[in-house]
């Protein structure tokens, strides 16, 4: 007898988080051959690829707001799957960091990382982000139990880390590092107990609202016909 291969069901959201999630990476592959990279192409794919996985991140970080708040469901079967875009792209972004622009040279790394400050936070984040996804299976899950939940709310903290890289980065125009540090800041808002306790009550009330019955109108009482003469 044969193993039956298990069957991939794919709602509509999910192929276009993933398509979308994907489309970058193909973009600049395509840019790479064609050599539309600018004049400092190595740059350019640094800079793509460790945008790409700061914005699949902070998704990964809205799908359970986007859930437990606002009830939207499909954003949980896509949690996983962004996180684990996030660290593609990280990894790649690294690869072309060490790999293309310093030719795994580790002396010149290791001096990178001792003189500046957001290539140390990037890659503390890179091997957050590593160490999450090494432990993203059910398999790890089981094994870890209340450990894994421990260890993966340091996604936050490598969210936070991103932000200083991505800032610490652009140096003299930070306007939007900081509009996406905002945006993350709001996302943790929203994750903070006392907060969400407060959506999650007002949905509650709302719906209870939307779902109180009418008052019923008083039962019609028909007189009695006049008796026949």
């Amino acid at each position: 007898m044969t193993a039956k291969l298990p069957t991939l069901r794919f709602t509509k959201f999910q192929i276009f988080v993933h398509v979308a999630a994907l489309l970058p990476l193909v973009v600049l592959i395509i840019d790479a051959l064609r050599g539309n990279l600018s004049y400092n192409p190595i740059q350019e794919a640094t800079f793509r690829t460790g945008k790409t996985a700061m914005i699949l991140l902070v998704a990964s970080l809205a799908c359970t707001p986007a859930n437990t708040l606002f009830g939207f469901t499909p954003a949980i079967k896509v949690r996983r799957a962004l996180g684990l875009y996030a660290f593609l792209y990280a990894l790649v972004h690294f690869t072309i960091y060490i790999g293309v622009d310093y030719g795994f040279d580790l002396r010149l790394v290791l001096l990178e990382l001792e003189e500046k400050r957001y290539v140390i936070v990037g890659f503390a984040a890179f091997l957050i982000l590593l160490a999450l996804t090494l432990t993203s299976t059910k398999g790890m899950q089981r094994r870890l139990k209340k450990n894994w939940k421990k260890l993966h709310k340091w996604v936050y903290a490598a969210g936070i880390l991103v932000m200083f890289h991505f800032i610490w980065v652009q140096k003299s125009d930070i306007r939007e590092p900081l509009i996406w540090t905002g945006v993350l800041g709001l996302l943790l808002l929203l994750r903070w107990q006392p907060v969400r306790t407060r959506i999650l009550s007002f949905r509650t009330s709302r719906r209870a609202g939307r779902r109180k019955p009418r008052p019923t109108e008083p039962a019609k009482v028909s007189e009695p016909e006049p008796a026949a003469q």
